[in-house]
């Protein structure tokens, strides 16, 4: 009997991320996908994904708006957040109401409801007992996900954080500071290239994204790539 179109894509979701243990992948596109995956096909609204690097300091390295970007940037900056606690304790973190969450995150707790998101689910990045990064999902209804959508994101997050851990010509230690270093950086030079288009178009940033990640696909080039050709002003979106 034929799968739902849901079933579907979730095959398909794991079969790429797997496709990291065998060949070549570009780490940001990976965890975009992962995100967008994420939020496309489990009870979430938007979502976010945050690295930390060889000192345990968080970097935003991938989220489906700017919205996102914002609550996450947040967290990281007050240090506090279910994002923040899923990565120290690798732990998931559910937070059903995020209004009655208590004294624990107060600047999180108004950052999130200012941009409509009223709960939240923080899945860690976790490969025995490294943690790496958290997915988050944000959602604009109040309650607990639920538990098969937990478990799906938990195995998307899981063969994500095995393909950046992998060993491929180097130990896995080195190749993994390397991997996510080069998230980390990548991060930089996209946001930059986000602001060029959004200033040179008068788009919004969102938008902009769409149009580097719409090129690289389209034209089989690294997203990094692409956002450092737009950021030297090589190539016009």
């Amino acid at each position: 009997m034929p799968g739902t179109p849901r079933e579907y894509e979730l095959a398909r979701a794991f079969v790429t991320l797997a496709d990291t243990l065998v060949a070549d992948y570009d780490v940001v596109d990976l965890l975009q996908n992962l995100v967008d995956t994420s939020v496309n096909l489990l009870d979430s609204t938007a979502g976010g994904l945050l690295l930390g690097d060889e000192f345990g300091v968080l970097t935003l390295v991938a989220s489906t708006s700017e919205e996102t970007s914002l609550v996450e940037l947040l967290q990281i900056e007050s240090n506090q957040g279910p994002c923040v606690e899923a990565f120290r304790s690798g732990d998931v973190i559910e937070v059903p109401d995020i209004a009655v969450a208590g004294d624990d995150w107060p600047d999180f707790r108004a950052g999130a409801l200012s941009q409509g998101f009223v709960s939240v689910l923080s899945v860690p990045l976790r490969l025995r007992d490294d943690t790496i990064g958290t997915l988050n999902l944000f959602r604009s209804e109040t309650g607990a996900m639920d538990p098969a959508d937990i478990a799906i994101a938990r195995g998307l997050a899981d063969i994500a954080t095995i393909g950046i851990m992998h060993e491929r010509a180097v130990r896995e230690s080195d190749l993994a500071r390397e991997q996510l270093q080069h998230a980390l950086n990548s991060r930089v030079v996209i946001e930059q290239a986000k602001g060029v288009i959004a200033q040179l178009k008068g788009v919004t940033m969102d938008d902009a994204f769409r149009s580097l990640r719409e090129y690289s696909r389209n034209n089989n080039v690294a997203l990094r790539d692409v956002a450092d050709l737009v950021v030297r002003r090589s190539l016009a979106l």
